[in-house]
């Protein structure tokens, strides 16, 4: 599943074959069918092991960052942790949820499932901070930002600007939620 997850992130899911798939992990092409009949079915392991991964480091996340506002940065901050991928290959979430809308994928879903989970926990993060009124759109709001820098880095390789950015909207986040 992890070699499926990394093809169909750098490949795209449709340009992944079961081939590739069984070539990558050394195994026959029979003996993955015993485990994975139809490819939308190992795109629904990858998804839901998507889903674990994420919830998996946003409790993480929860221990390791004492206050609401640091934990927000760590998402934030996301685009630069995982840099070079995201340049090679854009974000998998958002890659993903793209190339299963244009195919009118059923699984797609299923995909956007993973920006909900980050939704609904960046949301939870607004509300310890005292912004229960406007939560979800401050979610959406740092959601769209880490979309938006992803597929500009994606898009011009500018390491630069990603940092550029990311301190742009921590500078935002301190402005909110910072009290002089």
């Amino acid at each position: 599943m992890d070699a499926a997850n990394r093809l169909f992130y750098e490949q795209g899911f449709e340009r992944t074959s079961f081939a590739a798939i069984a070539e990558t992990v050394g195994i026959s092409r029979g003996n993955f069918y015993y485990h994975f009949k139809t490819k939308d079915e190992i795109l629904e392991a990858v998804i839901e092991a998507r889903l674990a991964s994420t919830r998996e480091m946003l409790a993480e996340w929860g221990e390791g960052a004492s206050a609401p506002l640091e934990r927000v940065r760590r998402f934030v901050e996301i685009v630069i942790t995982n840099q070079g991928d995201i340049e090679n290959y854009g974000c998998p979430v958002g890659t993903l949820t793209n190339e299963l809308a244009k195919l009118d994928h059923p699984s797609r879903a299923h995909a956007v499932g993973v920006f909900e989970v980050f939704r609904t926990w960046l949301r939870t993060q607004f509300e310890e901070l005292g912004r229960t009124a406007d939560a979800d759109d401050l979610a959406l709001h740092v959601l769209t930002f880490s979309q938006g820098v992803a597929t500009l880095s994606n898009a011009f390789h500018d390491r630069d600007f990603v940092h550029r950015e990311v301190d742009r909207l921590n500078t935002w986040l301190t402005e909110q939620f910072v009290t002089p």
